[in-house]
Formats: structure tokens, sequence, C-alpha cells
């Protein structure tokens, strides 16, 4: 089928502001938004440039914004989307080049907020053991891949680039609710400043964004009572 493509590009090397560039090309209904991409690049336009990595949509790096919606370029086929193809680079971090962006404000909210295992007890001979009860509380917050992908639909994030956003509480949620950390209260407090938690508006644009399907509202909303609880 042939398909119209419009992305969104800039280099700050050379163009004063943001343009859009179009292509035409021929592709498979089955092919990925990915695989249209890398035709462009590698046969049309040798300066596009975008992050990739696994193609598979584990490593999380090709994370844009597909016709109106965050998606990424890997899960994405062509027959889901139609003849025309907007391609933009994620909201609300800064453009370095074309559909990358400067990760590092998202990734120092995912560090702010601790996101490793806290126990300052002897370790045990063997595992620290859990339930699956107990595991299947925060089961579904390990599976972020920090695609920033729920951050970057959040209008509060928008506005304000210092909120913390969806996905470094997703990741607090993990540790929060894992009956063998300890470090709870600590991040708690992290989330409890003014750019922290209590940001959240429950837009639910993060969870419909969420590549993993992640039930990220609902864990926000978890992590707000939890907070709540422990103050009472």
């Amino acid at each position: 089928m042939k398909v119209n493509v419009k992305i969104k590009r800039f280099n700050p090397e050379a163009d004063k502001r943001p343009y859009w560039a179009e292509y035409s090309l021929e592709v498979r209904e089955t092919d990925r938004v990915l695989d249209v991409i890398n035709q462009i690049k590698w046969e049309m336009d040798g300066s596009l440039s975008y992050r990739r990595s696994c193609a598979h949509g584990i490593c999380g790096s090709d994370a844009m914004l597909i016709n109106g919606v965050n998606r990424l370029a890997c899960k994405i086929l062509v027959r889901d989307l139609g003849e025309v193809i907007n391609i933009e680079p994620i909201r609300g971090l800064p453009v370095l080049k074309d559909l990358i962006v400067d990760m590092e404000p998202f990734f120092d909210s995912y560090k702010a907020v601790l996101p490793f295992f806290i126990n300052e007890d002897p370790e045990p001979p063997t595992e620290r053991y859990q339930s699956a009860e107990d595991r299947e509380i925060f089961d579904a917050s390990t599976k972020c891949i920090l695609c920033a992908c729920c951050t970057t639909s959040c209008p509060v994030f928008w506005t304000n680039g210092r909120y913390i956003g969806p996905a470094a509480i997703v990741n607090a949620h993990r540790f929060i609710f894992d009956s063998r950390d300890q470090g709870a209260d600590e991040r708690l407090q992290i989330l409890n400043q003014s750019n922290g938690l209590w940001r959240c508006r429950t837009a639910y644009n993060c969870t419909e964004a969420c590549p993993r399907d992640i039930p990220i509202t609902k864990a926000i909303e978890e992590v707000k009572r939890e907070l709540l609880w422990r103050r009472a």
C-alpha cells in the first residue's frame, strides 16, 4: 500500500523552528511504523534522526507521537493507522534533533524515587521469601520499560516539567508495596513534595498511552491512599 508520512523535524544546528517533512512510499500493511521510518532513512533521507534498539517493544527507546498518540514505533502496524501517518517527538522534553528528545529530565525523576531494593536486615542464607499473593500486589508495576510514553502524555507534565510524572510514581509503587523492601517511608516523603504525587489530576492519558498495559492511574491512586493511611 502507498502511505503518506509526515515527520516533524528539527535540527538545532540548521533550523530556527521545527517543520514538517513529507514522504510518500510503498510499504506492506503489516509493516511496523519503525520499518517505515527505517525505509525513509535508509532509502530516502539519511539525515533523519530517531532512537531505536531492540525493535520488539522491550527497550522502549522508540517512543513517538504517532497520529496524535504516544506509541512505540516498533509495535504499531501500518494497517492500524491508514494511508496518512503523522510522526512527532514525544512532548514535554527538549528536542535534540528530529524525533530524539533529551531524556535526562525524565530519568532524573525516575532516580529521585530511589528505584532500587532497600533492606538493611542481614542477608538470609537463601532468597528473601515472598508469597505469590504479596507479589501480585505490585506485579504490574514491574513491567515498566521506561519509554516515557506515560509521562509525556500527561497534560500536567506538559505545563510543569518539574512534575515527577507517572513513570516515576509507578516505579516507586513497585518498591513501596514490595513486602521485602524497607524504603517505603522515604519514597513516600519524596512523592509528597510540591511537584510530586498530588500534581496528578487523574486524566488517564498515562494509562491509555502505556505500551505495556500497566494500570498506571490505579497504581498512582494506590500510592496516594498509602500515603494518606501512613499519615493518619
